[in-house]
């Protein structure tokens, strides 16, 4: 998979933003899980759970690569629901 799957059609403003902030990280292995994650769950999540997403993302690809891959904790505020969610995510299982 080299990008987004889905289109941003049908998404507010917000949401097609983030979409494609998920997509262009600036590491291929940060675009293909913050990607494909928003591929598959950017429509159905809630305003504060978009809020959590932007918020999330705002740290450095090796920091937040690191906490996913278990090789470094992360920070409080940013180790909530939607961490965990995307650190268990997995594309085969969304039924793709």
């Amino acid at each position: 998979m080299t990008g987004t799957t889905r289109s941003s059609g049908g998404l507010d403003d917000r949401r097609k933003r983030l979409l494609f902030r998920c997509w262009h990280r600036g590491t291929r292995e940060m675009d293909l899980i913050l990607g494909r994650f928003a591929d598959t769950t950017i429509a159905s999540l809630t305003d504060d759970e978009v809020t959590e997403l932007e918020h999330l993302i705002e740290l450095p690809d090796p920091d937040l690569y690191a906490a996913l891959s278990g090789d470094a904790p992360l920070d409080s505020p940013y180790a909530g629901p939607m961490f965990n969610r995307i650190k268990s995510f997995r594309p085969g299982d969304q039924g793709e």
